[in-house]
């Protein structure tokens, strides 16, 4: 147990000193900019500071006065402290990395008001000052013996940043022909279009002509660059871009439209591989270290222990297109351990015995797995021996249609995460999102899309 004990006025003498030494991260930054609200690009902006006057990510200059506070704080004289006065001289830069020495000593004494002046210093590992000034205080009078704070853990979580990558990844890839089926809605529409203007895709809007343009007049959106081929009706507009898959002039299809058991439907058998299809989210779950994917929460509802198999390979795939590339996969229960009442317990251990045989290649398996324990390192460590996903999990295959659909929209919904979906193991990747989903979720799964299209032809050049 760690206590914080201050020093009295009577206990401290002229010369007395005190310091503490902390390293600069880019973590000190964020959590400084937060606080203060201070998002000056020469701290946060790496290109940006490239051409400033120091040519390097700086500290906020603050940053430094509030490691002297702290030593006052905590240390000389430490808790009672009542601050009154401090001068800063700001003399270097501190970048990241740098190993910063915080030292106070104390000046003078006035026993009359129980002040103290102390000169106050942030050194660097070269002894030269970066900061130097003076720090007008009242001293406590009591004695303070107290069991140190323990603060809470504060997760980092630049949202965006997962998304800005995934999206930088597919525009350096070579652009998709897609056909979107019948987009008259303004979500639907904006989202294809949004994905050219992207630079991800080349459209080819399938629906009634009249109505797509009528959408487009209503939201304003220009449609130059696509076109536009007439179809009377949902269905004829899945016919329609099945063919165009046949004859090689798509690359992927967009749902617009039309209902997910409509569209597969539609597109089997003439599109179907020897994998059954599935969905998987992609999420950008705050506070998770990195894209975590959720499969299967939209397409089979009750899948059998084959199908299960192929919504993993098809995860996997989804994964290694993200440049994954070990997958670690925690298939879900509600139990860890194998069940016999609970077929979930019994598939989970089916499917790793499965991996164990190279019937399932390419990832890392493990189950039956609780949610909280594929997901947290705090959980996982309660459970010694599983070593290789729990905690780290990259895939989670739910046990059925509900369990995945619930796991995702909470994420969504309760954590802030970003979603796209996209439908797994047809000749082409689909992208499928659901009803509430943004722009921005279509055009992240027009990226997906992009990624995996992009898969399957290197597939094919080895």
């Amino acid at each position: 147990m760690q206590y914080i004990e201050n020093r009295t006025f009577d206990e401290i003498s002229v010369g007395d000193t005190a310091e503490m030494v902390r390293v600069l991260t880019a973590r000190d930054i964020d959590l400084f900019a937060i606080m203060s609200g201070d998002v000056n690009p020469a701290h946060l902006d790496a290109e940006f500071a490239r051409d400033d006057i120091f040519h390097k990510v700086i500290a906020h200059g603050m940053w430094g006065g509030a490691l002297i506070s702290a030593v006052l704080g905590t240390q000389l004289p430490g808790p009672g402290t009542i601050y009154l006065n401090q001068s800063l001289s700001f003399r270097r830069p501190v970048g990241l990395g740098d190993r910063i020495r915080v030292v106070v000593t104390v000046l003078e004494k006035d026993g009359e008001t129980s002040r103290i002046k102390l000169g106050c210093a942030c050194l660097n590992d070269e002894d030269k000052a970066v900061i130097k000034g003076e720090a007008e205080v009242i001293a406590p009078s009591k004695k303070i013996r107290r069991q140190r704070a323990h603060l809470p853990d504060v997760h980092l979580h630049h949202h965006g940043a997962a998304y800005s990558s995934l999206l930088a990844a597919a525009q350096a890839a070579s652009t998709i022909r897609i056909a979107v089926i019948c987009p008259t809605t303004p979500r639907s529409l904006n989202g294809a279009m949004d994905a050219f203007r992207q630079g991800l895709t080349l459209p080819t809007l399938i629906g009634p002509e009249e109505d797509i343009r009528d959408v487009a007049d209503e939201i304003g959106v220009d449609l130059t660059g696509a076109t536009i081929v007439n179809a009377a009706s949902v269905k004829d507009a899945i016919q329609r871009a099945v063919e165009m898959v046949a004859a090689g002039e798509v690359d992927a299809l967009d749902e617009g439209t039309a209902r997910i058991r409509a569209l597969v439907k539609g597109i089997t058998p003439a599109l179907s591989t020897a994998v059954s299809m599935s969905h998987a989210f992609a999420l950008d779950v705050p506070g998770y270290p990195k894209p975590l994917i959720v499969t299967d929460g939209l397409l089979n509802t009750k899948p059998t222990l084959e199908t299960k198999r192929d919504i993993i390979e098809n995860a996997l795939t989804l994964a290694r297109a993200l440049n994954v590339e070990t997958p670690k996969v925690a298939i879900l229960s509600a139990f860890e351990e194998i069940t016999p009442t609970v077929s979930a317990t019994l598939d989970a251990a089916a499917l790793c015995k499965m991996a164990q045989r190279g019937q399932i290649s390419g990832g890392v398996l493990d189950g039956p797995m609780a949610f909280d324990t594929a997901i947290s390192k705090t959980v996982a460590k309660a459970f010694p021996g599983r070593p290789d996903v729990a905690g780290e999990a990259d895939i989670l295959v739910a046990p059925g249609l509900e369990a995945g659909n619930v796991i995702a929209k909470q994420l969504m919904h309760f954590a802030g995460a970003e979603i796209a979906g996209v439908l797994l193991g047809a000749r082409v990747p689909v992208i499928v999102n659901g009803r509430a989903d943004s722009t921005r979720s279509k055009v992240g799964a027009a990226a997906l899309a992009v990624l995996l299209r992009q898969q399957q032809r290197q597939s094919l050049v080895s």
